[in-house]
């Protein structure tokens, strides 16, 4: 990711989905409005979280999220926005 021969703060931003069906169409939506340059799911993850005073676990997958560092806040937006759930989880990675 570069402009003008300078590099652009780029970030990577962690998100779970429910099933591998939710994260293509939330990946295809993020790229579709250009919130990112690329999408990865990965497959096959096990959250251990707590929701309403429970301990929960449940099967998700992963998406990650490559974009820049200005995109963040609209991104963010984007998907609680169109998120399955409730209060959907993102998490920023700085690259450097």
């Amino acid at each position: 990711m570069e402009a003008s021969g300078n590099t652009v703060p780029s970030i990577v931003v962690y998100v779970t989905v429910p099933s591998r069906e939710a994260g293509k169409k939330l990946a295809q939506s993020i790229i579709k409005e250009k919130l990112a340059a690329c999408v990865n799911i990965e497959p096959g993850i096990e959250s251990i979280y707590a929701w309403e005073g429970e301990v929960q676990t449940d099967s998700e997958e992963l998406l990650v999220v490559k974009t820049r560092q200005s995109l963040l806040e609209a991104q963010t937006e984007h998907v609680k926005a169109n998120h399955e759930y409730e209060v959907p989880e993102v998490i920023l990675a700085f690259l450097t």
